[in-house]
């Protein structure tokens, strides 16, 4: 593995900070509004009523999640062929947002399920499979919070590549399964309302923010983090 300080020089540039900060603000800002959207601007749904409203956080929630999860992915392939620390380190940060966000639907899903279902939790091919792969990305935390070696690097890359390839499984497991939960429809005739959508891509546009303000500042702290233990090596 290549040593700790090998990173993208462009992190430690004043205008990435820059950048951090104000993609932090657009996040801040734009979720201010699409929470206004949801509770506000967006119509009542028929059946569900109110609680219908969670959609329009829980679905970005879990496109996010998805994102993060293909980060890794990508990485974790880089990091096998190429060895080097900093592929290493994206994978890790995007993996612990990834579980955050999925980790959002998985909180978010079942209270509104408690409205439209009647139960918080069923056994669901949609929601099993996110629960798997929810699980899949905690086991890869865990193996990366034991000691650091490049052995154990490898083998949770592998473990990461393996975990994603339940995310096409969950896209397409309300076609292939008889399952309760909706396929999502954004602009089929029939679909949601206009300003259903409009809500629904300013969340997600939020969201989004929010992950590369994230994802930013997670790979400096593993960056901070490396430089420190380096500096510590050396001292001793």
């Amino acid at each position: 593995m290549s040593t700790p300080g090998a990173y993208w020089k462009f992190l430690d540039d004043a205008r990435i900070v820059l950048v951090a900060r104000v993609l932090g603000l657009l996040a801040l800002l734009n979720i201010a509004v699409g929470l206004w959207m949801a509770l506000f601007y967006a119509p009542t749904e028929r059946t569900m009523g109110d609680a219908q409203r969670i959609f329009y956080f829980h679905v970005p929630s879990a496109w996010i999640g998805f994102l993060a999860f293909f980060v890794v992915f990508v990485a974790s392939i880089v990091f096998l062929f190429k060895r080097e620390r900093r592929w290493d380190a994206l994978a890790l940060s995007a993996a612990e947002i990834g579980v955050m966000f999925t980790t959002l639907v998985l909180l978010t899903g079942p209270l509104w399920a408690r409205k439209v279902w009647g139960v918080f939790w069923v056994w669901d091919a949609r929601l099993t499979t996110t629960l798997i792969l929810w699980l899949i990305y905690i086991g890869y935390l865990m193996l990366r919070a034991t000691a650091e070696t490049e052995r154990r690097a490898r083998f949770a890359a592998v473990l990461a590549i393996i975990g994603f390839l339940n995310v096409p499984l969950i896209f397409v497991s309300v076609q292939i399964w008889r399952t309760m939960h909706p396929p999502l429809i954004v602009t089929e005739p029939g679909g949601l309302a206009p300003a259903m959508t409009q809500t629904l891509m300013v969340c997600l546009l939020s969201f989004t923010w929010l992950f590369a303000y994230l994802l930013i500042q997670r790979v400096r702290l593993e960056q901070a983090r490396d430089r420190v233990h380096a500096l510590r090596e050396a001292m001793e």
